[in-house]
């Protein structure tokens, strides 16, 4: 065999091995199932809460408990973020509107304005199912303390439209929590790529072994 046409056998040995390789690789990671992260300190869970939805029912963590869900902080007179937010919400609620497996809970953050009947009037504008989609009020510090220590929410301020004091929470990101009060993700709620993602994060959770 001369020379040159050894040095071709080898060549398209290898080449053969390659393809051979990436082949395994693409179907080995392929069927590998995607696991979200748990965020937070080992061992963090979402604590225990009581609040008030749009339609005057007291929401609590029993209302949650076996459930997935998604979080998010707002506030109804919002002329920033917030209705870009929700309108993107609005994209998810519709993915599983009916599950009784999934919830939304949209926190205010300016509870002394975002009484019963203004949240009620706000959920209208989304055509919100009260069963599913709730807009929760209640104590501030509550509300606030629930954001920081349970769903690792830090403070961002769009404060152009409305005057509020230095301890203001306000984010674009969605939370999402599994059906044993772990926090799982957290996406960017101006995002509608993001949006597709949580859709698929949230059914991943629905399907998943607890």
């Amino acid at each position: 065999m001369s020379n040159r046409t050894l040095t071709i056998t080898l060549v398209s040995f290898f080449i053969l091995l390659a393809a051979g390789f990436m082949t395994y690789y693409y179907k080995t990671t392929r069927n590998i199932p995607k696991v979200l992260p748990v965020l937070g300190m080992p061992g963090h869970t979402v604590d225990s809460f009581s609040f008030i939805d749009q339609d005057g029912r007291t929401i609590t963590n029993k209302d949650v408990a076996g459930k997935v869900y998604v979080v998010e902080y707002f506030f109804a007179t919002c002329k920033g973020m917030c209705p870009k937010m929700n309108d993107n919400m609005v994209t998810v609620y519709k993915a599983f509107r009916g599950n009784p497996d999934f919830k939304i809970l949209s926190h205010t953050v300016d509870p002394e304005k975002d009484t019963v009947a203004a949240l009620k009037a706000y959920s209208r504008r989304f055509d919100a199912d009260g069963v599913q989609w709730k807009f929760l009020t209640g104590d501030k510090k509550k509300l606030y303390d629930m954001a920081r220590q349970s769903y690792l929410i830090t403070a961002e301020d769009d404060t152009a439209h409305i005057s509020i004091d230095k301890d203001f929470i306000h984010d674009n990101r969605f939370i999402l929590v599994d059906k044993t009060g772990h926090v799982r993700g957290e996406y960017d709620g101006l995002n509608k790529d993001a949006m597709n993602t949580l859709i698929s994060d949230i059914q991943l959770l629905l399907n998943e072994e607890q």
